[in-house]
């Protein structure tokens, strides 16, 4: 080999070297683009997921607001009347299903509830022996007073500290229904 290719193979293989820490930059360039782009979508999402929580928050709070102020104008007067109804449900349909009721009007369903409320107050007013909470048995029993079946479910001694009678059960279960049945409804 002669003095010149010497200098010119070492020319080549620096040129060579170069390039391809260039072409490893270039690579390592476009991996740190990706890895920005990834991180600014699951920032992005996880944006969305806090907003979306806390407009569920907001609907929570708002539906227990309702349902407090709504509670608190009924057990002021201890009767239901058309307004209040109509406040709590959106149609005649929409508060029949909910009470489970065959009506014809504002009015009939408004005179059923009144009828069943006096009949349920004397009742819960009777000493009940049967709340025995060891048991988790579940059994259907007929009302005379009513044709509507009703379900007698013993509690767990811990539900039973949160829910010391019916009524709190049936309202904690018909805001439970409330709540997945309007975010079913908005998924949709």
């Amino acid at each position: 080999m002669n003095k010149k290719s010497l200098p010119t193979t070492q020319k080549k293989g620096k040129a060579r070297l170069g390039d391809q820490i260039r072409s490893i930059a270039d690579r390592l360039k476009q991996e740190t683009d990706v890895q920005i782009q990834a991180t600014s979508r699951i920032l992005g999402a996880a944006a969305q997921i806090a907003e979306n929580h806390d407009r569920l928050i907001n609907e929570v709070v708002d539906l227990v607001e309702s349902d407090l102020n709504l509670e608190k104008q009924v057990s002021q007067k201890h009767i239901y009347n058309v307004d209040i109804l109509k406040q709590q449900f959106k149609t005649l349909r929409d508060a029949k299903v909910h009470f489970n009721l065959k009506v014809s009007s504002w009015e009939s369903l408004v005179n059923k509830l009144n009828a069943a409320y006096s009949q349920t107050t004397i009742i819960q007013n009777k000493p009940q022996s049967n709340q025995v909470l060891t048991d988790n048995h579940v059994k259907k029993s007929e009302v005379p007073y009513k044709n509507i079946e009703k379900l007698t479910v013993f509690l767990e001694p811990d539900v039973a500290e949160m829910f010391p009678n019916s009524e709190a059960v049936n309202e904690g279960l018909r805001f439970l229904i409330r709540v997945t049945s309007k975010n079913h409804s908005a998924s949709l």
